[in-house]
């Protein structure tokens, strides 16, 4: 995160936005806290995917944002099929 110009404070707040984001494009109801967790991790995930399509993973505040939405949605529906 530190490498792409995204402090801890600003993944929090980032995070946060795209988790929430996430929670409202897959119609899901989580809390705040899960929000902040789902948008940090998601952003996570997607960048490892990403890593392994050899793709340039996304840079800056919007990258990390657009990175976490994407990832968020990712585990909003891999937590979907694994509750079936």
């Amino acid at each position: 995160m530190e490498d792409q110009g995204v402090g801890w404070i600003a993944a929090i707040i980032i995070g946060g936005v795209a988790g929430w984001l996430a929670e409202k494009f897959m119609h899901s109801s989580m809390g705040v806290f899960m929000n902040i967790i789902l948008g940090i991790v998601g952003a996570i995930v997607a960048n490892f995917i990403l890593g392994v399509l050899t793709i340039q993973p996304l840079s800056g505040w919007l990258g990390y944002l657009i990175t976490g939405f994407v990832g968020a949605c990712i585990l909003i529906a891999l937590g979907r099929l694994i509750r079936r």
